[in-house]
């Protein structure tokens, strides 16, 4: 159902110029804000002292718009910083007080099988992390957002981008969402019309799957040609330990148990303040419909090698997300008349490393130097901003993705089928046997129940989640309290349903919906149906959505589509 966004009479919105404008407050958003701030003070700077000749670059408008409530909000991530890009823009950060919980000292890949544990005896280059960095992204995010404040860049938080704004094939900017609507979108008595952005430069960084960046790409075509776009969920706990019993600094990989008929792996992470991290990932074009991450990592807790590193500990957070890994070849077209893409929201994470920030960063450092030199020349038209996709192409973003160009293709493959082809890439500089393999629409390769599990389905004791005993162990509703989600109750509902009857005729008696499961949140929820006796329908409970997008991603039938909620709506993560 689309809701109403009609105005009551005699209300307008306001319309705001902007020099640049930036679509999400992440890493690679703020990266862009502070590089072009940086550049155009940087280059008065000169000019002033005499060492360049021209003209002063006046104030220019620079704003950041990000649907959470605060920046960091919504930054979830595992997460592990190379710190590469972060020495490049900001060379002190370290004085600054960069929020490093720390900094990795050792680190192991495991393999778990269902009761024991074997220790890899040389960690795999990958797997490398020795002097980078354990962050939680959302601080990190908050800081980036300080630096970006205190160089005068304007960042609105609470400001959700529902509408690109074109003329023609250009994008002038966006539309932000109205807040203060009811569940059918008639005006509240709060009401607040949303915003028009013109903006010369616009700079996508909306994170993985930006559903605006979705409409834009459909539109302009931008992936013609392209491999589709494929991703990975993952969840992940922040669990507080007994004191003194936590050395920081260490980073374990593990692969095998739990995941039983999808591919992916499990981390733990330990922090100052005896705490450690514990997550997942799972590939989403996994046959499984049953898949359910939160489950897995449940059960993950369970065995013998992790349960005795977090015996006596308690869960103090949870979150989880969807990471793009369709890599080089999934990459969209970066630019065209007024915008660039950077980041999660065009595929820019190293799927083998489980490394995005800082490609993330970076590119959106690429996008700024892009952007100063469409202030310089007042010209921001697709001639111009053609050269961010070249200096992507002559960055280490290219060298670190292309390296990895063919890996989740072959990975999908499974495990052990996979590993001699992925050793030949590695010799080979990624290519391995075929080059440019193409990858898998993760709607597209979900199987029924019964061929993916025969007569046992949800019985099978694979399937059985662990008692929730409220300390170490939860059920989904649990974990999403310790998200700290809220939702405006009577606003209207953001996940859009395209056709209920499917759900209640094919996808629950064949695939026992499979958004029921893959959903980290409990969203979704199939109840005894009011329009045909003795079947189900589908419940959305849509104001604990955590904003992972997996929806939007896996539904087999593509009858989900994600589109951003009231701003300021969502998780409210602190130290994830």
């Amino acid at each position: 159902m689309q809701i109403n966004d009609s105005l009551p009479e005699g209300v307008t919105r306001d319309t705001m110029e902007v020099d640049v404008l930036i679509v999400g407050g992440g890493a690679a958003g703020l990266s862009c804000a502070y590089k072009i701030a940086s550049q155009i003070e940087q280059h008065n700077q000169q000019i002033a002292e005499g060492k360049i000749t021209g003209e002063p670059i006046p104030e220019q408008m620079i704003v950041v718009i990000e649907k959470g409530s605060e920046i960091g909000a919504h930054s979830f991530s595992g997460a592990v910083l190379n710190p590469k890009a972060l020495e490049e823009l900001i060379p002190n950060y370290k004085e600054l007080e960069c929020p490093l919980d720390s900094e990795v000292k050792k680190d192991a890949v495991y393999y778990l099988s269902g009761k024991s544990s074997f220790k890899l005896p040389v960690t795999p280059p990958p797997f490398h992390n020795v002097g980078n960095y354990i962050v939680s992204l959302s601080k990190f995010n908050r800081w980036l957002a300080t630096q970006c404040e205190a160089k005068g860049i304007n960042i609105f938080p609470g400001f959700a981008a529902v509408e690109a704004l074109y003329e023609g094939d250009r994008i002038v900017g966006v539309r932000t969402g109205d807040k203060g609507r009811d569940k059918e979108g008639n005006p509240k008595a709060n009401f607040e019309p949303g915003l028009i952005l013109k903006a010369k430069t616009t700079v996508f960084a909306e994170g993985t799957r930006g559903s605006l960046f979705k409409q834009v790409s459909k539109k302009l075509n931008l992936r013609q040609g392209k491999n589709a776009e494929a991703f990975e969920e993952g969840v992940k706990e922040i669990i507080q330990m007994p004191a003194g019993t936590v050395e920081a600094g260490e980073v374990i990989h593990t692969m095998g148990y739990p995941l039983n008929k999808s591919i992916g792996g499990t981390f733990l992470y330990t922090i100052p303040g005896d705490k450690i991290i514990l997550g997942i990932v799972a590939y989403l074009d996994s046959k499984d419909p049953l898949l359910d991450p939160h489950r897995e990592l449940q059960k993950l807790k369970t065995h013998p090698f992790i349960a005795e590193k977090i015996k006596g500990g308690k869960v103090l957070a949870y979150g989880g997300k969807t990471l793009p890994a369709g890599g080089w070849y999934s990459m969209p077209k970066l630019f065209g008349d007024g915008f660039m893409v950077c980041g999660d929201s065009a595929s820019m994470v190293d799927v083998q490393k489980l490394k995005g920030i800082h490609l993330a960063m970076k590119s959106g450092m690429l996008a700024a130097e892009t952007a100063f030199e469409a202030i310089l020349k007042q010209d921001s038209s697709a001639e111009i901003l053609k050269g961010y996709e070249a200096r992507v192409h002559d960055s280490y973003v290219k060298s670190e993705l292309y390296r990895v160009r063919n890996f989740h293709q072959t990975l999908s493959k499974g495990f052990v089928a996979s590993l001699p082809l992925i050793a030949l890439q590695e010799i080979t500089g990624g290519r391995g046997l075929f080059d440019g393999m193409k990858s898998h629409e993760d709607a597209k390769t979900t199987l029924t129940v019964n061929e993916v599990w025969g007569s046992e389905g949800l019985q099978a004791p694979e399937n059985k989640l662990p008692a929730s005993d409220g300390e170490l162990m939860f059920d989904k509703l649990g974990s999403v309290y310790l998200t700290g989600t809220t939702h405006d109750e009577d606003s209207p509902n953001h996940l859009l349903l395209q056709n209920p009857d499917v759900c209640r005729t094919v996808c629950e008696p064949q695939y026992k919906s499979p958004c029921n499961h893959f959903c980290p949140a409990s969203v979704y929820e199939m109840v005894p149906s009011k329009v045909e006796s003795g079947k189900y329908d589908l419940q959305i409970n849509y104001t604990n959505c955590i904003h992972c997008k997996t929806c939007d991603i896996k539904c087999p039938f593509e009858n989900i589509d994600w589109t951003v909620p009231e701003g300021g709506g969502g998780p409210k993560y602190i130290d994830t």
